[in-house]
């Protein structure tokens, strides 16, 4: 498989719109945190010793999966753009994009499973899922793990559980996420106490790409903080009863700003949308704030005949990298914005239809 179909490809398997409280859960990361006993860590890891490393686990992956329609994929053939591409899909952390030694990745065709080699740790399987499907997403990577666990020497302690690089992996290794678009909790402001609240309990609430990462588009990233002295079953347990208190905050304050403000919300959701359809000039920050109202637009019932994959697609073709790459050239950051607002009109005016606006019953 090659890796031009990953670059081209904006639709992935985790952006599908299925799963459980999709319209609000986005999708389901699960991650694994792996090193092999008797090497160091990739940071203090030589060349010798990181190739060494990435033909173990490569290749232990490869043969169980011969076959399927898995691609391993070198960072080291890959030009800048590409990594970005690839970051801004969520196939890749942005530490992946510049190793000092030899690092890889091994993806499966739909893009629901990665497992990133010579990272910050030695192995990082991530299972993404669409919508809220913690267990789903648990199991698959629980399985990946099975697989290298049999034939690789973990670093295993039996007091402090799966040793890694970053002290706060150390124990189970996991990090469990679920990546949320919370509109209405930050429209109204709810958002600024929810999440100090929310980091008491041990879980805390970052940008899209994590840590350092801003919630451009109202699309938070939700995940446990602690892995040291809790089992996975208790990681899940805690995630999915906050997960679940966040989605019922969400539709709550979704109902009071239809009920109180809706001649305010419909103002801004179709502005948003006449900004997707008519501008051209498209910077990714008013890009990512017009997709959100759009998308809650057609959560809410208010905007129709927009499919939610275009949504989903266009998150994707918004990025600076990936925007790059389907112009087949580098862009400066004027020719981004325009090129970003003729890829929306163009995806948006299908056939040259407008997308329609459901009326409300007294009109």
């Amino acid at each position: 498989m090659s890796i031009e179909k990953f670059i081209q490809r904006a639709i992935t398997g985790w952006m599908t719109g299925e799963g459980e409280h999709a319209d609000i859960v986005m999708a389901t990361r699960i991650r694994l945190a792996r090193n092999l006993r008797g090497y160091r860590f990739p940071i203090a890891a030589t060349e010798e010793e990181a190739l060494l490393v990435d033909k173990m686990a490569t290749g232990v992956l490869l043969d169980e999966v011969n076959g399927k329609d898995y691609a391993y994929i070198r960072m080291a053939d890959l030009s800048k753009l590409d990594k970005e591409a690839l970051v801004e899909k969520h196939l890749i952390s942005p530490q992946l994009t510049n190793p000092k030694k030899q690092g890889a990745v091994v993806l499966s065709e739909d893009e629901m499973v990665s497992i990133m080699v010579n990272e910050e740790d030695h192995i990082r399987i991530q299972c993404i899922f669409p919508g809220l499907q913690l267990e789903e997403a648990y199991r698959q990577a629980d399985e990946v793990d099975d697989i290298l666990e049999k034939e690789l020497p973990y670093a295993f302690d039996e007091q402090f559980g799966y040793l890694t690089s970053c002290p706060s992996n150390t124990g189970t290794g996991m990090r469990a996420s679920v990546m949320m678009h919370l509109p209405a909790l930050t429209m109204t402001k709810q958002i600024k106490r929810i999440i100090p609240a929310i980091s008491r309990l041990g879980i805390v609430v970052r940008g899209s790409y994590g840590e350092g990462s801003k919630a451009r588009g109202n699309v938070y990233q939700v995940s446990n903080q602690v892995t040291l002295g809790k089992t996975e079953d208790e990681i899940l347990e805690e995630l999915g009863n906050v997960t679940a208190r966040l989605i019922a905050y969400e539709r709550q304050a979704r109902k009071n700003l239809l009920e109180k403000s809706r001649t305010a919300l419909e103002d801004r959701l179709f502005r948003s949308l006449g900004t997707l359809v008519y501008a051209r000039l498209l910077q990714s920050g008013e890009a990512a704030k017009c997709l959100s109202d759009v998308r809650l637009g057609i959560d809410l019932g208010l905007i129709e005949d927009v499919d939610m994959s275009i949504m989903n697609e266009l998150m994707i073709f918004m990025q600076p990298a990936f925007l790059q790459q389907y112009a087949d050239g580098e862009l400066t950051q004027e020719e981004r914005d325009v090129f970003r607002a003729k890829l929306f009109r163009e995806r948006l005016l299908l056939d040259g239809a407008l997308p329609s606006v459901k009326k409300r019953p007294e009109e």
